[in-house]
Order: C-alpha cells, then structure tokens, then sequence
C-alpha cells in the first residue's frame, strides 16, 4: 500500500516546519537550541527581578534608588556600549549589592544573524568592559530579544557564559499604562518566576514602588537571581 503525499500537504508541513524553528528561535523558555534558565526550581513565593539595557543615566539611578529604599537585590543585563560615560553608574550597581550580566557589547538588532565568533566576540567585548570597571567578569548572559540559534549556543559554550531567559516578560518597552502594566505582572506571578524589566523605560521607573508593594502583598519575597538559581554570577 503505498501512502500518496500531495503538494498541499507538503507546504504544510513546510509552514509547521518553519513554524516550530521561529518559535524555538523566539520563545527563549522553549530551551530548543540551547538550554536557557527561565526561573528557578523552588516552591517558595519567591522571585527575581532583572533590568535589561542599561546603564541609562537618571532612569537606572532612580530605580536603584527605588531598591536600596525597599533593600531589594536586583540583576542588571547591561549592554558594553552603554557602559561608557557610566562608569560609576555601574560600580554603584555592583557596590549596592546587585548583579551585572551581559547582554552584549552591541545589542545590534541583527544580533541572531551574527556568526559564532562574532557573537563570542560581543559577549567577550562586554565582559571585558565590565571587568576593567568593577573587576568582575560576568557569566550570565541575556540574549539580544531572547532569541536563539545554533550559532548564539556555540558562542555561549566556547565563552564559558550560562543563558539566563524569563518567566515574566512584562512588556514595559510597549506598556504605557501603569495599572495595566502593574496587573499584567502581578497575575503572572509563580514560585521561582524571573521577571524581565527595563530601566530604560520611564514607565517601569513609575510603576515600580507600586509592583514592590504589590510582589510583598501577594506575599513573595525578592531574591537576588544567583540565590534563586544557586549558580555563580561572576568568572
């Protein structure tokens, strides 16, 4: 018995085909390339908040005044090219008692379709910018929009980095409603969530005393993302 395929069935399977490799390259918790960590393995009401895309002047002061005020640890995923003229910025980081990851030296918007040794050497260039700074070496890595390929997973295993996703993505880049904003997180709230914000954004500078208030209401605690996930922030 011999099974006929037609044409239409063949450009379906292309379409699901091609489907399953744009989510596994876009959907960073998928882990299809590569093993990203999304949230940490615990029961507990707690959670970590991380802040991509700084250094960036006021905004990143303010909200690291926000956290020293509540004595929140948060993680900061700076980009290399921000770093200069922000230097002091970034040890104030360091010196409050955050974490600095990597997220590139460019944060180019073609960032995925970079070679291996081109990424390496953008994660290479940031890490380096970082340890001339503050004398630490970050090993967490945030990809540029959270997209993975093949070639991003051979930079990270040749430069000795660990892929750190989200479970929370909260849209502030796009949100500008606050109580929206505010809502949208706090019902996406689980035990061990990683939330992704930016301390780019005026907006999430706004919202965040009251999203504090509100992870502490609904009875979580903030811990700093190596305690979450017991891993070693730093080469």
């Amino acid at each position: 018995m011999k099974l006929h395929i037609g044409n239409s069935s063949y450009g379906w399977l292309l379409l699901i085909y091609l489907g399953v490799l744009f989510c596994g390259t876009y959907f960073i918790q998928w882990g299809f390339f590569l093993r990203s960590i999304c949230s940490g393995q615990t029961k507990e009401k707690c959670i970590a908040l991380s802040f991509d895309d700084g250094p960036a002047g006021d905004k990143t002061d303010r909200i690291l005044d926000l956290l020293q005020e509540n004595r929140i640890q948060a993680t900061f995923f700076c980009i290399g090219k921000n770093i200069s003229g922000q230097e002091t910025q970034l040890q104030r980081i360091l010196q409050e008692g955050h974490l600095i990851g990597n997220h590139s030296f460019t944060h180019d918007r073609f960032f995925d379709l970079f070679s291996a040794a081109k990424m390496l050497k953008e994660l290479q260039a940031m890490s380096q910018a970082c340890l001339d700074i503050t004398g630490y070496s970050p090993r967490f890595f945030r990809p540029p929009y959270g997209v993975t390929n093949p070639n991003l997973k051979k930079a990270i295993h040749q430069g000795g980095f660990i892929s750190i996703g989200w479970s929370i993505r909260s849209f502030d880049t796009v949100i500008r409603n606050e109580d929206h904003l505010t809502e949208k997180i706090l019902r996406a709230l689980k035990p061990g969530a990683i939330l992704l914000l930016h301390d780019t954004q005026e907006t999430t500078v706004k919202v965040l005393p009251r999203l504090l208030k509100g992870i502490r209401d609904k009875g979580y605690r903030i811990e700093r993302l190596d305690k979450l996930i017991n891993l070693n922030p730093y080469a």
